[in-house]
């Protein structure tokens, strides 16, 4: 598999128009904490129509693939969230999409793939990170959407940098989710090229944070996984052909416990009236550590699919 490169100014220039009509342009909040370590700001991607940044990706994906890369059809690899991404596009252009998704997927993103016309395909955790490290699964048809690496998907997603720097020219730090590394890499991609002296942090979860020992091992590094209600984010090793461009770009990695993800669900919502999902609120979680320093720091809140369950749950001081 061939490394990533960091994608171009141009490439995400380019996302930024064929996504017009397709993803909105998220505002930018500050975090109503005043005893919070920095001034933190909310970049809420969790207000795009799938509740996702996932569309910017996707969106992009497909407005790029010809019609005869689309004649069978698309498919993608995704716990939930590049799913809704992928079969929202598929659903607007007319082209059939199906999901591979790994068995502990949420009730939630999974209505959600087959309210957006998408099939769902269940498959055990291995053998769905499998598709993610060789890009096919065997037998299926259609276009493959790489829910990380894909430059195309990484173009879209480096528009929110691009967006981030236009409302708040004097940002200091920029915190992302780290799932695969596709949204911090695609921001840091467009922050190098426009405004190179702004860190981006990682934020992972403590039950599946490969990256931090990578970054300190210099070398990609594989670490247990354990499935939490924290879904949209972690595995058991950086992508191969993601490590080289992650630790090129990311200033380093946040890893925050699932209470702390649970309380920053819980200060989002009493505080700014905003739903989030553990991955989206990871990146608050970290901010809130102090770890991505002080002065102007934007969360990325990369999403807000969460089960009703878990969130009733999370909002009465629990952690699922």
């Amino acid at each position: 598999m061939h490394a990533r490169e960091p994608v171009s100014l141009g490439e995400i220039q380019a996302a930024q128009e064929r996504l017009k009509g397709i993803a909105v342009r998220t505002p930018l909040v500050r975090l109503n904490v005043d005893d919070a370590p920095a001034e933190i700001y909310l970049k809420l991607e969790n207000l795009q129509p799938i509740g996702s940044f996932k569309l910017r990706g996707a969106g992009n994906a497909l407005a790029m693939a010809t019609a005869e890369q689309l004649s069978e059809g698309v498919y993608t690899a995704s716990a939930g969230n590049m799913a809704q991404g992928v079969a929202w596009c598929a659903r607007r252009i007319g082209v059939p999409c199906t999901v591979v998704v790994p068995d502990h997927a949420p009730a939630t993103k999974l209505a959600a793939i087959e309210r957006l016309g998408g099939t769902v395909v269940k498959v055990p955790f291995d053998e769905w990170w499998q598709v993610l490290m060789t890009h096919e699964y065997p037998g299926m048809k259609g276009l493959f959407i790489h829910p990380v690496s894909a430059p195309a998907v990484m173009a879209g997603n480096g528009t929110i940098g691009l967006e981030i720097i236009d409302d708040l020219p004097d940002v200091d730090a920029v915190v992302v989710p780290f799932g695969g590394g596709g949204l911090s890499c695609g921001i840091a991609s467009a922050l190098r090229a426009v405004a190179p002296h702004v860190p981006v942090y990682a934020a992972e979860v403590e039950t599946a944070a490969p990256l931090a020992p990578s970054l300190a091992a210099g070398a990609a590094q594989h670490v247990n996984y354990t499935p939490t209600f924290v879904d949209g984010i972690g595995g058991k090793s950086v992508l191969a052909e993601m490590w080289p461009v992650a630790h090129e770009l990311l200033r380093g990695s946040v890893v925050v416990t699932l209470d702390a993800i649970a309380g920053a669900i819980r200060i989002l919502a009493e505080r700014n009236r905003v739903i989030a999902e553990g991955a989206g609120a990871a990146s608050v979680a970290a901010a809130l550590t102090g770890k991505a320093g002080g002065g102007k720091v934007v969360c990325v809140v990369s999403g807000g699919n969460i089960d009703v369950a878990k969130l009733t749950r999370i909002l009465q001081g629990e952690t699922p």
